[in-house]
Protein backbone atom coordinates (compact mmCIF):
# COMPACT_ATOMS: atom_id res chain seq x y z
CA UNK A 1 0.00 0.00 0.00
CA UNK A 2 1.40 3.65 -1.16
CA UNK A 3 1.71 6.11 0.94
CA UNK A 4 -0.69 7.90 -0.76
CA UNK A 5 -3.87 4.96 -0.69
CA UNK A 6 -2.87 5.04 2.55
CA UNK A 7 -3.49 8.70 3.32
CA UNK A 8 -6.87 8.36 1.19
CA UNK A 9 -7.69 5.73 3.38
CA UNK A 10 -7.18 7.28 6.60
CA UNK A 11 -9.20 10.16 5.46
CA UNK A 12 -12.53 7.97 4.93
CA UNK A 13 -12.06 6.30 8.13
CA UNK A 14 -12.10 9.91 9.63
CA UNK A 15 -15.05 10.76 7.75
CA UNK A 16 -17.14 7.75 9.07
CA UNK A 17 -15.63 8.78 12.48
CA UNK A 18 -16.90 12.47 11.62
CA UNK A 19 -20.34 10.81 10.76
CA UNK A 20 -20.67 8.75 13.56
CA UNK A 21 -20.08 11.80 16.07
CA UNK A 22 -23.11 13.33 14.07
CA UNK A 23 -25.44 10.37 14.14
CA UNK A 24 -24.77 10.40 17.75
CA UNK A 25 -25.97 13.66 18.54
CA UNK A 26 -29.17 13.48 16.01
CA UNK A 27 -30.10 9.79 17.74
CA UNK A 28 -29.09 10.73 21.41
CA UNK A 29 -30.05 14.52 21.89
CA UNK A 30 -31.70 16.09 18.85
CA UNK A 31 -34.55 13.67 18.39
CA UNK A 32 -35.94 14.32 22.15
CA UNK A 33 -36.96 17.80 20.94
CA UNK A 34 -37.70 16.05 17.30
CA UNK A 35 -39.94 13.53 19.30
CA UNK A 36 -41.08 15.48 22.30
CA UNK A 37 -44.62 15.18 23.34
CA UNK A 38 -45.53 17.43 26.68
CA UNK A 39 -46.35 15.82 29.44
CA UNK A 40 -50.28 15.72 30.23
CA UNK A 41 -51.22 18.05 33.10
CA UNK A 42 -54.71 16.53 35.05
CA UNK A 43 -54.91 19.57 36.70
CA UNK A 44 -53.64 23.34 35.92
CA UNK A 45 -52.71 25.87 38.12
CA UNK A 46 -52.52 29.92 37.26
CA UNK A 47 -49.63 31.80 38.99
CA UNK A 48 -49.13 35.18 39.17
CA UNK A 49 -46.98 36.13 36.40
CA UNK A 50 -44.45 39.40 35.58
CA UNK A 51 -43.35 39.80 32.50
CA UNK A 52 -39.89 42.17 32.40
CA UNK A 53 -39.14 44.54 29.18
CA UNK A 54 -36.19 46.21 28.92
CA UNK A 55 -36.02 49.30 26.53
CA UNK A 56 -33.60 51.78 25.22
CA UNK A 57 -34.66 53.53 22.03
CA UNK A 58 -37.42 51.40 21.44
CA UNK A 59 -40.21 53.14 20.98
CA UNK A 60 -40.61 52.12 17.57
CA UNK A 61 -40.86 48.61 18.37
CA UNK A 62 -42.92 49.06 21.39
CA UNK A 63 -45.60 50.56 19.74
CA UNK A 64 -45.60 47.49 17.79
CA UNK A 65 -45.22 44.58 20.20
CA UNK A 66 -46.03 46.18 23.58
CA UNK A 67 -50.06 45.70 22.23
CA UNK A 68 -49.83 42.02 21.82
CA UNK A 69 -48.20 42.00 25.48
CA UNK A 70 -50.85 43.97 26.97
CA UNK A 71 -53.59 42.19 25.70
CA UNK A 72 -53.22 38.63 26.88
CA UNK A 73 -55.65 36.74 27.75
CA UNK A 74 -54.87 35.67 31.13
CA UNK A 75 -57.27 35.83 34.15
CA UNK A 76 -54.69 35.35 36.58
CA UNK A 77 -53.19 38.32 38.06
CA UNK A 78 -50.31 39.54 35.72
CA UNK A 79 -48.06 42.64 35.31
CA UNK A 80 -45.76 44.37 32.72
CA UNK A 81 -42.90 45.46 33.71
CA UNK A 82 -41.66 48.14 31.46
CA UNK A 83 -37.64 48.97 31.73
CA UNK A 84 -36.91 52.71 30.01
CA UNK A 85 -32.80 52.36 30.30
CA UNK A 86 -31.59 55.88 29.57
CA UNK A 87 -33.80 56.09 26.54
CA UNK A 88 -33.69 59.32 24.16
CA UNK A 89 -36.59 59.04 21.71
CA UNK A 90 -40.29 59.18 22.61
CA UNK A 91 -40.61 55.68 24.73
CA UNK A 92 -41.60 57.85 27.85
CA UNK A 93 -44.42 59.53 26.18
CA UNK A 94 -45.45 56.36 24.31
CA UNK A 95 -45.99 54.09 27.79
CA UNK A 96 -47.76 57.05 29.46
CA UNK A 97 -50.32 56.77 26.38
CA UNK A 98 -50.60 52.67 27.25
CA UNK A 99 -50.83 53.36 30.70
CA UNK A 100 -54.13 55.23 30.39
CA UNK A 101 -55.27 52.00 29.11
CA UNK A 102 -53.70 49.32 30.93
CA UNK A 103 -53.38 49.41 34.39
CA UNK A 104 -51.19 46.85 35.12
CA UNK A 105 -47.77 48.63 33.48
CA UNK A 106 -45.07 48.68 36.10
CA UNK A 107 -43.15 51.48 34.43
CA UNK A 108 -39.84 52.06 35.65
CA UNK A 109 -37.50 54.78 34.53
CA UNK A 110 -33.97 54.58 34.26
CA UNK A 111 -31.51 58.22 34.52
CA UNK A 112 -28.30 57.15 34.81
CA UNK A 113 -25.83 54.67 33.27
CA UNK A 114 -24.42 51.97 35.94
CA UNK A 115 -20.63 51.76 36.23
CA UNK A 116 -18.95 48.51 35.69
CA UNK A 117 -21.73 46.73 34.59
CA UNK A 118 -21.95 46.21 31.01
CA UNK A 119 -24.94 45.55 28.56
CA UNK A 120 -28.61 45.20 29.58
CA UNK A 121 -28.07 43.33 33.05
CA UNK A 122 -28.60 46.39 35.16
CA UNK A 123 -31.98 47.35 33.36
CA UNK A 124 -32.47 43.57 33.90
CA UNK A 125 -31.78 43.37 36.99
CA UNK A 126 -33.73 46.40 38.25
CA UNK A 127 -36.95 45.08 36.45
CA UNK A 128 -36.86 41.99 37.86
CA UNK A 129 -36.06 43.02 41.42
CA UNK A 130 -39.19 45.35 41.26
CA UNK A 131 -41.58 42.88 39.91
CA UNK A 132 -44.34 41.82 42.32
CA UNK A 133 -44.71 38.28 41.42
CA UNK A 134 -42.51 35.21 41.83
CA UNK A 135 -43.07 33.87 38.13
CA UNK A 136 -41.14 36.02 35.56
CA UNK A 137 -41.24 35.77 32.07
CA UNK A 138 -38.85 37.87 30.32
CA UNK A 139 -38.60 38.96 26.25
CA UNK A 140 -37.08 41.67 24.78
CA UNK A 141 -38.53 45.14 23.58
CA UNK A 142 -38.67 43.93 19.50
CA UNK A 143 -40.68 40.76 20.35
CA UNK A 144 -44.35 40.12 20.09
CA UNK A 145 -46.12 36.96 21.19
CA UNK A 146 -47.02 34.36 18.84
CA UNK A 147 -50.40 34.53 20.49
CA UNK A 148 -52.74 36.28 23.46
CA UNK A 149 -52.12 32.69 25.32
CA UNK A 150 -48.20 33.13 25.24
CA UNK A 151 -48.09 33.70 29.30
CA UNK A 152 -50.56 30.78 29.63
CA UNK A 153 -48.71 28.80 28.06
CA UNK A 154 -45.58 29.37 29.51
CA UNK A 155 -46.12 29.06 33.06
CA UNK A 156 -48.29 26.11 32.41
CA UNK A 157 -45.01 24.16 32.41
CA UNK A 158 -44.34 25.28 35.67
CA UNK A 159 -44.51 22.31 38.22
CA UNK A 160 -43.24 20.96 41.45
CA UNK A 161 -39.47 21.23 41.22
CA UNK A 162 -39.42 23.46 37.95
CA UNK A 163 -37.55 26.92 38.42
CA UNK A 164 -36.92 28.08 34.55
CA UNK A 165 -38.55 27.28 31.20
CA UNK A 166 -37.20 27.53 28.43
CA UNK A 167 -39.05 29.21 25.51
CA UNK A 168 -38.26 29.38 21.58
CA UNK A 169 -38.02 33.21 20.24
CA UNK A 170 -38.78 33.25 16.45
CA UNK A 171 -38.30 35.13 13.56
CA UNK A 172 -41.00 36.59 11.51
CA UNK A 173 -41.08 34.57 7.74
CA UNK A 174 -39.95 37.43 5.18
CA UNK A 175 -39.35 36.88 1.36
CA UNK A 176 -35.58 36.15 1.13
CA UNK A 177 -32.56 34.16 1.72
CA UNK A 178 -31.66 35.86 4.64
CA UNK A 179 -34.68 35.57 6.25
CA UNK A 180 -34.27 31.69 5.47
CA UNK A 181 -30.92 31.53 6.68
CA UNK A 182 -31.68 33.90 9.82
CA UNK A 183 -34.46 31.49 10.63
CA UNK A 184 -32.40 28.23 10.32
CA UNK A 185 -29.65 29.56 12.22
CA UNK A 186 -32.21 30.21 15.13
CA UNK A 187 -34.31 26.71 14.78
CA UNK A 188 -30.70 25.20 14.79
CA UNK A 189 -29.46 26.98 17.97
CA UNK A 190 -33.16 25.71 19.41
CA UNK A 191 -33.08 22.47 18.57
CA UNK A 192 -29.68 22.45 20.39
CA UNK A 193 -29.96 23.80 23.78
CA UNK A 194 -33.61 22.39 23.99
CA UNK A 195 -32.64 18.96 23.38
CA UNK A 196 -29.98 19.66 25.75
CA UNK A 197 -32.28 20.31 28.25
CA UNK A 198 -34.74 17.39 27.44
CA UNK A 199 -31.52 15.32 28.28
CA UNK A 200 -31.16 16.53 31.26
CA UNK A 201 -27.96 18.90 30.28
CA UNK A 202 -29.39 22.36 30.06
CA UNK A 203 -26.58 25.11 29.10
CA UNK A 204 -28.49 28.20 27.96
CA UNK A 205 -31.97 30.05 26.80
CA UNK A 206 -32.70 33.25 24.80
CA UNK A 207 -33.96 36.25 26.39
CA UNK A 208 -36.64 36.83 23.76
CA UNK A 209 -38.45 34.25 25.30
CA UNK A 210 -37.34 32.95 29.13
CA UNK A 211 -39.11 32.51 32.54
CA UNK A 212 -38.00 31.83 35.91
CA UNK A 213 -38.64 32.14 38.88
CA UNK A 214 -37.55 35.69 41.15
CA UNK A 215 -36.25 33.53 43.13
CA UNK A 216 -33.44 31.93 41.84
CA UNK A 217 -32.66 35.46 40.69
CA UNK A 218 -31.94 36.44 44.00
CA UNK A 219 -30.52 33.17 45.45
CA UNK A 220 -27.46 33.51 42.94
CA UNK A 221 -27.19 37.29 43.55
CA UNK A 222 -28.80 38.55 40.32
CA UNK A 223 -26.34 38.75 37.44
CA UNK A 224 -22.75 39.61 39.96
CA UNK A 225 -20.91 36.51 38.40
CA UNK A 226 -21.35 37.90 34.64
CA UNK A 227 -21.42 41.77 35.24
CA UNK A 228 -18.34 42.70 33.60
CA UNK A 229 -19.48 40.50 30.49
CA UNK A 230 -21.53 43.08 28.10
CA UNK A 231 -23.84 39.68 26.94
CA UNK A 232 -24.95 36.75 28.58
CA UNK A 233 -27.83 38.09 30.47
CA UNK A 234 -29.66 35.45 28.87
CA UNK A 235 -27.66 32.06 28.09
CA UNK A 236 -24.56 32.60 30.75
CA UNK A 237 -27.30 33.33 33.31
CA UNK A 238 -28.77 29.73 32.21
CA UNK A 239 -25.71 28.12 32.20
CA UNK A 240 -25.34 28.83 35.57
CA UNK A 241 -28.38 28.28 37.64
CA UNK A 242 -30.34 25.28 34.95
CA UNK A 243 -30.28 21.78 36.60
CA UNK A 244 -31.46 18.92 34.99
CA UNK A 245 -34.48 18.95 38.51
CA UNK A 246 -34.96 22.79 38.02
CA UNK A 247 -35.23 23.20 34.37
CA UNK A 248 -37.66 22.11 31.45
CA UNK A 249 -39.21 23.23 27.84
CA UNK A 250 -42.16 24.98 26.73
CA UNK A 251 -42.37 24.81 22.48
CA UNK A 252 -46.32 25.26 22.22
CA UNK A 253 -46.75 27.51 19.11
CA UNK A 254 -48.72 29.67 21.10
CA UNK A 255 -46.23 30.22 23.26
CA UNK A 256 -43.51 31.67 20.75
CA UNK A 257 -41.90 34.73 20.38
CA UNK A 258 -41.74 36.65 17.10
CA UNK A 259 -38.87 39.15 16.39
CA UNK A 260 -38.17 41.30 13.14
CA UNK A 261 -35.10 39.57 11.89
CA UNK A 262 -32.06 41.64 10.29
CA UNK A 263 -32.19 42.64 6.90
CA UNK A 264 -28.50 43.49 6.01
CA UNK A 265 -26.20 40.45 6.01
CA UNK A 266 -23.34 42.70 7.74
CA UNK A 267 -25.73 43.73 10.50
CA UNK A 268 -26.76 39.59 11.16
CA UNK A 269 -23.06 38.41 11.12
CA UNK A 270 -22.16 41.43 13.78
CA UNK A 271 -25.00 39.88 15.85
CA UNK A 272 -23.89 36.34 15.80
CA UNK A 273 -20.48 37.49 16.78
CA UNK A 274 -20.88 39.54 19.50
CA UNK A 275 -23.24 36.72 20.83
CA UNK A 276 -20.73 33.97 20.23
CA UNK A 277 -18.17 35.48 22.74
CA UNK A 278 -20.21 34.78 25.28
CA UNK A 279 -19.66 31.11 24.26
CA UNK A 280 -16.25 30.56 25.90
CA UNK A 281 -17.76 31.20 29.51
CA UNK A 282 -19.69 28.05 29.28
CA UNK A 283 -19.22 25.63 31.62
CA UNK A 284 -16.30 23.08 30.41
CA UNK A 285 -18.76 20.02 29.48
CA UNK A 286 -21.22 22.25 27.75
CA UNK A 287 -17.91 23.78 25.48
CA UNK A 288 -16.68 20.01 25.03
CA UNK A 289 -20.18 18.63 23.29
CA UNK A 290 -20.91 21.71 21.39
CA UNK A 291 -17.47 22.14 20.21
CA UNK A 292 -17.51 18.56 19.47
CA UNK A 293 -20.26 19.07 17.32
CA UNK A 294 -19.59 21.82 15.65
CA UNK A 295 -16.26 20.33 14.64
CA UNK A 296 -18.07 16.74 13.21
CA UNK A 297 -20.71 19.02 11.42
CA UNK A 298 -17.48 21.72 9.90
CA UNK A 299 -15.68 18.53 8.59
CA UNK A 300 -18.09 16.86 6.91
CA UNK A 301 -17.91 17.68 3.35
CA UNK A 302 -14.08 18.25 2.98
CA UNK A 303 -13.89 14.79 3.71
CA UNK A 304 -16.75 13.76 1.92
CA UNK A 305 -15.63 15.68 -0.97
CA UNK A 306 -12.03 13.72 -0.90
CA UNK A 307 -13.52 10.40 0.04
CA UNK A 308 -15.58 10.52 -3.38
CA UNK A 309 -12.48 11.19 -5.09
CA UNK A 310 -9.75 9.44 -4.14
CA UNK A 311 -11.68 6.52 -2.21
CA UNK A 312 -14.74 3.99 -3.47
CA UNK A 313 -17.20 7.07 -4.43
CA UNK A 314 -20.15 4.97 -3.83
CA UNK A 315 -18.80 3.86 0.07
CA UNK A 316 -18.67 7.31 1.32
CA UNK A 317 -21.87 8.23 -0.37
CA UNK A 318 -24.07 5.24 1.23
CA UNK A 319 -22.46 6.39 4.74
CA UNK A 320 -23.38 10.13 4.20
CA UNK A 321 -26.75 8.68 3.10
CA UNK A 322 -27.46 6.96 6.38
CA UNK A 323 -26.73 10.59 7.72
CA UNK A 324 -28.33 12.24 5.40
CA UNK A 325 -32.17 10.26 5.82
CA UNK A 326 -31.44 10.36 10.16
CA UNK A 327 -30.84 14.08 9.90
CA UNK A 328 -33.97 14.44 7.12
CA UNK A 329 -36.57 12.83 9.67
CA UNK A 330 -35.35 14.49 12.49
CA UNK A 331 -35.20 17.87 10.72
CA UNK A 332 -38.57 17.84 9.54
CA UNK A 333 -40.11 16.69 12.92
CA UNK A 334 -38.04 19.44 14.89
CA UNK A 335 -39.60 21.85 11.95
CA UNK A 336 -42.91 21.17 12.75
CA UNK A 337 -42.79 21.16 16.27
CA UNK A 338 -41.05 24.51 16.21
CA UNK A 339 -43.63 25.53 13.16
CA UNK A 340 -40.37 26.08 10.78
CA UNK A 341 -41.78 23.41 7.99
CA UNK A 342 -41.28 25.49 5.36
CA UNK A 343 -37.75 25.25 6.02
CA UNK A 344 -37.27 21.82 5.76
CA UNK A 345 -37.16 21.48 1.68
CA UNK A 346 -34.05 23.69 2.35
CA UNK A 347 -32.33 21.53 4.71
CA UNK A 348 -29.70 19.98 2.97
CA UNK A 349 -28.57 23.18 1.45
CA UNK A 350 -28.09 25.16 4.98
CA UNK A 351 -26.18 21.67 6.16
CA UNK A 352 -23.82 22.87 3.40
CA UNK A 353 -23.90 26.63 4.44
CA UNK A 354 -23.28 25.92 8.14
CA UNK A 355 -19.73 24.77 6.88
CA UNK A 356 -19.04 28.78 5.96
CA UNK A 357 -20.77 29.92 8.74
CA UNK A 358 -18.47 28.30 11.45
CA UNK A 359 -15.50 29.95 9.69
CA UNK A 360 -17.09 33.31 9.49
CA UNK A 361 -17.96 33.00 13.29
CA UNK A 362 -15.80 30.21 15.45
CA UNK A 363 -13.38 33.32 15.38
CA UNK A 364 -15.54 35.19 17.84
CA UNK A 365 -15.17 32.30 20.47
CA UNK A 366 -11.34 33.78 21.05
CA UNK A 367 -12.18 37.34 20.61
CA UNK A 368 -13.37 39.89 23.84
CA UNK A 369 -16.60 40.74 23.80
CA UNK A 370 -17.96 44.15 22.45
CA UNK A 371 -19.79 46.37 25.10
CA UNK A 372 -22.82 47.05 23.10
CA UNK A 373 -26.11 47.01 25.08
CA UNK A 374 -28.14 44.10 23.50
Amino acid sequence: MTIPTLLWDICFFVFCGVIAIQLFYYLYFFQRLAFYQSPQKHTSLEHAVSVVICARDEAHNLVKTLPGVLVQQYQTTHEVVLVNDNSTDDTKYLVDEFKKMFKNINYIELTQEAKMISGKKFPLSMGIKSARHEILLLTDADCVPASEHWIQRMQECYTDGTEIVLGYGAYHKKPGLLNKLIRFETFHTAIQYLSYALAGIPYMGVGRNLSYKKEVFLRNKGFSSINQIPSGDDDLFINQVARPDNTTICIDPEAHTLSEPKTRWSDWMTQKYRHYTTSNYYKGSHKFLLALYSFSLFWIYPLLAVSIIFYNWWIPLIVFGIRFLVQAIVFFKGMKKLNETDLWPWFLFFDIWMFFYFIFTVPAIWKAPRKNWD
